[in-house]
């Protein structure tokens, strides 16, 4: 959707714009009559753009465009109903704040009405509503690490294009491949037949057939949890809406036997993630369908039943390249569908050809005999080259004809976003969680995470009972309005995932602490054990609910989280109430509003407190361990606009001062100088070293390598490195044992 506004830079608003800048994460709907004082709808004015420099307002000249502003400083975008605070990646902590005061003043000083909105971007995160303010602004422009995928994919075209006499010989591209589930596990398929799920035989997990829909259910084990199982339903293309439904039913009853512990998911033909692929060695994906329901379909309609069968001809396409992308897909047995830069086997009665596009890769070419293999064991392949096919090869192919060269063109890799979202009288609000962190996943909630390429719901073990049940209709909710407003794919992956059962395919979205998830209890209980240990929650939970013993702030922040929690106790569906969005967000900002109190009260312990470790019944808040002691002015949180920052601020004893913010300003001042910390040598500083350091941060284990050591084994310098959004640097670290 593009906005656009008139000469006069006023923005017509109809009845329902109000709920497009919902979505969007501004305002309320707008009314068109006045319902009182405090309800008068300040106008639209052509935006203005401020510098911020030392609590300074100074207007910045000129038509608009992204390239005025600078990344070491802040500004102010006045439009009249909104007003928009722009922070810079390196800008500093107390720039920031002193940019929210003077935003603050600003709206003061010019007499605002009420509802002028006040919204805080980040650069690289900045809401399509900022964006449209401005005259230039790149279309489609990339976060950081934008530019090192470009020169992945050019190096990777570049390493195809050389091959024109066969097999590239150049040294292969190290690929990003995300992260996949452990191996080793149980797999097990059935297709929907009816309504009945048939298992299918070993030698068959990996075939598909585009009429059909199946259930795959994967059980394995990460690391030394218990366990896992990933869950999901696969529907083909061509697949009757019957069949549909009864997989996602069946698909119910199988993850509710298992306690509802499984990832539970929605995959389409074509849409295959990774992790999904990744499961079967080979997959194939093959015309027509096995179901009863699809055969009387098709008889129906009168429609040639195309259905592989062993003896037919059928071409089919190899353009993998590894485990997590290898999917063979038959296509239609003509000659226009070849294509120079892949690889295809056809097959022709009891004959397997295998055609080798002169711009292939070795690994096509080898994944090519593996599928020949999985659909005929045994057979003789018969190697067709590029430029050198027999007669016979064009003969099952109905004649030569002209076909491409050209590569198939990759998606764009966007960042992930966070959202809440809320259900009221049928219509779906959603509100976003800006630079989000584990922090966010309160175990009241449910949050949608779309990361472009998947979309999950999360769901807190706390959530009502009937919201849980409801998860892939607020998924799809979700889905149906992205893909109007955001250009998503209606077929994108879906997800259900459950509190304390992430997989690792979602967690590396966020700097994980995977020791958070086993903490019991409420939000509020959980953010008290994590500060002071587990055996202090229930006494600050006492605390909370009328003890209002202790300091008059300790007291407001306990009663005010316990408020927040108190209040959303139940259906965010049901009945009509205030956003679960504006909920979720109270109850986030009451969680970093005691964080703020109680790291303060522990800055202020008396010097001669007891150096060992605390064990008894005593108030956390009056006796914490002194080795937790927080070394983040808790004046941080103040900044209600920014509440990941805030309750970063309370989590510090328990991260060391790692900052899971995806702009790592603070990292790349620590790490930039590299003067004033020691370095150690890479050996030392792995995950798995034979002779490990100690007393670093442990979060933070690339930090402390040499400014040359860290150019060679992350292949980037460290400025660039910390310009990479969190969830891609955790990527980068995995890779090298270093997470």
């Amino acid at each position: 959707m593009v906005i656009t506004l008139p000469d006069d830079g006023k923005l017509d608003t109809e009845s329902d714009s109000g709920e497009f800048w919902v979505l969007f994460g501004g305002f309320a709907p707008i009314g068109k009559k006045v319902a009182g004082e405090d309800d008068v709808i300040p106008e639209t004015t052509p935006a203005k753009l401020y510098s911020i420099t030392d609590g300074e307002v100074k207007i910045v000249e000129g038509e608009l465009s992204k390239g005025l502003l600078e990344n070491n400083k802040c500004y102010l975008l006045d439009c009249g109903v909104e007003v928009f605070v722009w922070v810079g990646r390196v800008t500093q902590v107390e720039d920031r704040k002193a940019a929210s005061q003077v935003a603050e003043e600003f709206v003061a000083g010019h007499n605002r009405p009420k509802a002028t909105r006040m919204t805080r971007v980040i650069q690289g995160y900045e809401t399509n509503s900022f964006k449209s303010n401005f005259d230039s602004w790149p279309a489609g422009s990339a976060a950081p690490g934008g530019e090192e995928g470009r020169g992945k994919v050019a190096a990777l075209l570049k390493q195809q294009g050389v091959g024109v006499k066969g097999m590239s010989k150049s040294a292969p591209v190290n690929e990003e491949v995300p992260p996949l589930l452990e191996g080793g596990g149980k797999m097990e398929v059935w297709c929907i037949n009816g309504s009945a799920k048939t298992p299918l035989p070993k030698e068959d997990i990996g075939k598909f057939y585009s009429g059909d829909c199946y259930i795959v259910l994967y059980t394995y084990h990460s690391g030394d949890r218990k366990e896992d199982y990933f869950l999901c339903c696969w529907i083909g293309k061509d697949s009757i809406e019957e069949d549909q439904k009864m997989a996602a039913r069946l698909a119910n009853t199988m993850s509710n036997s298992l306690k509802g512990r499984p990832v539970q998911g929605r995959v389409f033909e074509g849409k295959e993630p990774p992790q999904f692929i990744a499961l079967f060695q080979p997959m194939v994906v093959l015309k027509g369908g096995l179901s009863t329901g699809y055969k009387k379909s098709i008889a129906d309609k009168g429609l040639t039943d195309e259905t592989y069968t062993a003896d037919c001809v059928a071409l089919f396409r190899i353009s993998g390249t590894s485990v997590h992308n290898n999917k063979a897909l038959q296509v239609d047995a003509v000659a226009t569908s070849l294509n120079s830069t892949e690889c295809f086997l056809l097959q022709s009665g009891s004959s397997i050809f295998t055609w080798h596009g002169n711009q292939s890769t070795y690994e096509q070419q080898q994944l090519a005999a593996k599928v020949a293999e999985f659909l005929k064991p045994g057979v003789a392949l018969k190697h067709a080259k590029e430029g050198t096919e027999s007669s016979t090869f064009w003969f099952a192919l109905g004649g030569k004809q002209s076909y491409t060269s050209k590569k198939a063109s990759t998606e764009t890799v966007r960042d992930p976003h966070l959202f809440m979202f809320s259900l009221n009288k049928g219509k779906f609000e959603v509100e976003e969680v800006y630079n989000f962190s584990q922090d966010d996943l309160l175990t009241e909630d449910s949050l949608i995470l779309d990361t472009h390429a998947e979309v999950f719901v999360w769901v807190g073990q706390s959530v009502d009972t009937k919201e849980k049940q409801n998860v892939f209709e607020i998924g799809q909710k979700y889905i149906d309005m992205a893909a109007s407003l955001e250009g998503l794919s209606p077929n994108v992956p879906l997800y259900k995932v459950t509190e304390g059962n992430e997989p690792c395919f979602f967690t590396t979205f966020f700097s994980w602490d995977s020791t958070r998830a086993t903490v019991q209890g409420n939000s509020f209980q959980k953010k008290v054990a994590l500060l002071f240990g587990a055996s202090h929650a229930v006494e600050a939970q006492d605390r909370s609910n009328g003890n209002q013993g202790g300091p008059t702030q300790r007291a407001s922040a306990l009663a005010a989280l316990s408020s927040a929690f108190n209040s959303s106790s139940g259906s965010k569906i049901s009945a009509p109430k205030p956003s679960s969005a504006s909920q979720g967000s109270q109850r986030a900002a009451a969680v970093a509003a005691l964080s703020s109190v109680l790291t303060a009260e522990k800055k202020k312990q008396s010097p001669d407190a007891s150096p060992t470790k605390s064990t008894s019944s005593t108030p956390a808040v009056t006796s914490p361990p002194p080795e937790t002691k927080s070394e983040v002015d808790p004046s941080e949180a103040e900044d209600s606009q920014e509440v990941a920052e805030a309750k970063e601020t309370g989590v510090v004893s328990e991260t060391n001062g790692d900052n899971s913010e995806p702009k790592q300003e603070l990292e790349q001042d620590e790490n930039g100088s590299g003067s004033s910390q020691s370095t150690f040598s890479y050996d030392q500083l792995k995950a798995k070293s034979d002779n490990p350091v100690t007393g670093i941060d442990f979060k933070r284990r690339e930090a402390y390598l040499s400014d040359e050591e860290f150019q060679t084994v992350l292949g980037m310098a460290k400025e660039a490195f910390y310009k990479l959004p969190k969830w891609k640097q955790d990527m980068q670290k995995k890779k090298v044992d270093l997470f």
